[in-house]
C-alpha cells in the first residue's frame, strides 16, 4: 500500500522508479489539493526519471498531525527522502509547496540538486486576507470560498470548456480536512522567505500561469528575480494550477529544466 508512517506522520505518497541516471524529482502539492494533481504530469515523465508526489500533511489521505509553521512540512518531506533514499533531488513545489520547497532547500541545501518554484513566492498573501480566509472557512467551512477558489486556480476558458473537470477539482477542494487546511493557511501566513531566496544557489525554474489570480506573473517574477540565475517562465491559458489546466507546456519546462542539470549542458537564462 501507499502508505508509510514517517516521523509519527502516515503519509500517502506514490513513488515511481526508472532504469539510467537521472536523479529524482519529488512534487509537493499546493494547498487544498492532493497529489492527484500531478497525475498527467507523472504520466508524461514515467520511466524518464524517479518519480515522488505525495499528499501533506493535513491535506488527502495523510495525517494531519499538528501545523505550526512551514517547517512541519519541510520535516515531512526530508523523513519521505530519507525513507526511500532517494539523495539528492529535484523539488517541484505548487503554491504552498513552493514554500515547502524553499524551506527545504534553505535547511538542506545538500539535498537539493534544483528547485522548480510553480505559481509561488517569497511570500504569499498577507495576514489581513489569510485571517479573513481561515475565519470564513472555520466559520462556514472551506465550501462559502470554494466558487472564488476555482476562480483563480483555473482560467474563464477551463471553467467554460471543461466543466466536468472544473466540479472535480471543487470536490478535491471541498472534501480536504478542515482542520489541516486551516492550520496550512497559518503556516503560510506566517512564511517569508524574502531574505532565504536570496540565499538559494542552485539553478532554479520559476514558472508561473499567465492567468494565475493568487500568485500573479509579477510576483513569481519578484521571486526569480531575487534567485541569482533563476530562470522564469510564463504559461499561457493557465491559472494558478498549470500541472492540470497545461501540463504538457510544464512537463516540457521540467524536462528541459532536468536536461540543463546534467554536466556539461547549456544553461538556459
Amino acid at each position: 500500500m501507499p502508505f508509510d508512517t514517517i516521523g509519527g506522520i502516515t503519509l500517502h505518497h506514490r513513488h515511481i522508479k526508472a532504469a539510467g541516471n537521472a536523479g529524482p524529482i519529488v512534487f509537493i502539492n499546493s494547498l487544498g489539493t492532493d497529489f492527484r494533481i500531478w497525475d498527467q504530469i507523472l504520466s508524461n515523465l514515467d520511466g524518464e526519471m524517479p518519480l515522488l508526489v505525495y499528499d501533506k500533511r493535513g491535506h488527502g489521505l495523510s495525517d494531519s498531525g499538528d501545523i505550526r509553521s512551514i517547517d512541519d512540512h519541510v520535516d515531512d518531506l526530508s523523513h519521505l527522502i530519507d525513507h526511500f533514499g532517494l539523495g539528492k533531488v529535484v523539488l517541484c513545489g505548487l503554491s504552498v509547496g513552493g514554500l515547502i520547497a524553499q524551506g527545504f532547500y534553505i535547511r538542506h541545501p545538500d539535498m537539493v540538486e534544483g528547485l522548480i518554484l510553480c505559481d509561488t513566492a517569497h511570500k504569499i498573501g498577507t495576514p489581513e486576507s489569510w485571517n479573513t480566509r481561515i475565519s470564513a472557512v472555520e466559520r462556514d467551512g472551506i465550501e462559502a470560498i470554494a466558487d472564488g477558489v476555482m476562480k483563480v486556480w483555473f482560467t474563464p476558458n477551463f471553467h467554460d470548456a471543461r466543466a466536468a473537470d472544473l466540479a472535480g477539482y471543487r470536490n478535491m477542494l471541498t472534501r480536504q480536512a478542515l482542520p489541516g487546511y486551516v492550520k496550512t493557511c497559518m503556516a503560510v501566513r506566517d512564511a517569508d522567505f524574502s531574505h532565504a531566496a536570496r540565499r538559494i544557489a542552485i539553478p532554479t525554474l520559476c514558472v508561473v500561469g499567465d492567468q494565475d489570480g493568487s500568485t500573479p506573473p509579477d510576483l513569481v517574477r519578484s521571486l526569480a528575480e531575487m534567485i541569482p540565475g533563476a530562470r522564469f517562465e510564463i504559461i499561457r491559458e493557465a491559472g494558478h494550477i498549470p500541472c492540470v489546466e497545461q501540463p504538457e507546456a510544464l512537463t516540457a519546462l521540467i524536462r528541459d529544466f532536468v536536461a540543463s542539470l546534467a554536466p556539461g549542458a547549456e544553461t538556459h537564462g
